[in-house]
């Protein structure tokens, strides 16, 4: 049997998606790869690198090239609905850890959105004391799902690669609601650039729910921290806790907590 069929065999539709994350990721990271390195990487042919890269650059996510792929002149944000499955124990093992920060009795959390702040609001169970708010129309379809009761989400202009409504809209709405607890999100936490993401009007509209909060908690995965992206969401001084995971760069944390924020980091037993 040839390889590239072994291949499809072997890797059903949910491992597929796995590995093109992983493919998108690692274009990303180092802006052109070439496929014969992908391929030992991901435990793949080239055969079924090629047709990933095909199918994903038909989609506008990368450029193919002679030999591999680069990233496109968009700037490396994968979209929402490919990260779900990136570093999932991690984000689970701290949204757990932010939902055990809240208050018991009534409280109002603000949510943005993205993938692990979707877990903070899964790991809220039975939590039907809160009052959820959000800008995210995933996270809002989710809190359904999830039976909370009281979901208020702040209208704007939908952004399609992150599923927010952002703008002066989403800003205005937000500047009516006293929140006790905003759990953030984050593509990049460090010193030297605060909390970033990839977009100016998406961390705009997030930074005033920020402003709206009594007490701020980041929470980013390990591969998040020391990372400068585009957009500044966040001075460090504008947050109160930052939970992340025993991947993160220990140094970089240093510096993190050297600046005044107290950082909490969860265990996660990635074998």
């Amino acid at each position: 049997m040839a390889q590239s069929t072994r291949d499809d065999l072997d890797n059903p539709s949910g491992k597929r998606s796995e590995r093109m994350v992983a493919l998108l990721a690692a274009v990303a990271e180092h802006g052109e790869v070439v496929l014969s390195e992908l391929a030992v990487e991901l435990g793949a042919s080239t055969a079924t690198i090629r047709r990933d890269v095909a199918v994903l650059a038909e989609q506008g996510l990368l450029v193919r090239t002679h030999g591999g792929a680069r990233r496109t002149n968009h700037g490396d944000e994968l979209p929402v609905k490919l990260r779900d499955g990136r570093n999932r124990r991690a984000k689970q093992a701290i949204a757990q850890a932010a939902v055990d920060q809240l208050p018991h009795g009534r409280h109002a959390v603000a949510l943005t959105g993205g993938t692990t702040t979707t877990e903070v609001l899964r790991a809220m169970g039975e939590r039907h004391d809160l009052t959820i708010i959000t800008n995210s129309v995933s996270l809002a379809i989710e809190a359904a799902a999830c039976g909370q009761l009281r979901v208020l989400i702040a209208g704007g202009i939908l952004r399609a690669n992150s599923l927010e409504l952002v703008g002066s809209l989403t800003e205005s709405t937000f500047k009516q609601f006293n929140v006790g607890t905003a759990i953030v999100g984050s593509d990049g936490v460090s010193l030297e650039g605060g909390l970033t993401t990839h977009d100016h009007v998406e961390a705009g509209t997030n930074h005033t729910m920020i402003e709206r909060a009594q007490r701020v908690i980041c929470v980013a995965d390990g591969t998040k921290i020391g990372r400068v992206t585009l957009a500044k969401l966040a001075d460090l001084t504008d947050i109160d806790l930052l939970i992340t995971d025993s991947t993160a760069d220990p140094a970089a944390l240093a510096r993190i907590r050297r600046s005044g924020v107290e950082v909490q980091v969860v265990h996660v037993d990635h074998q």
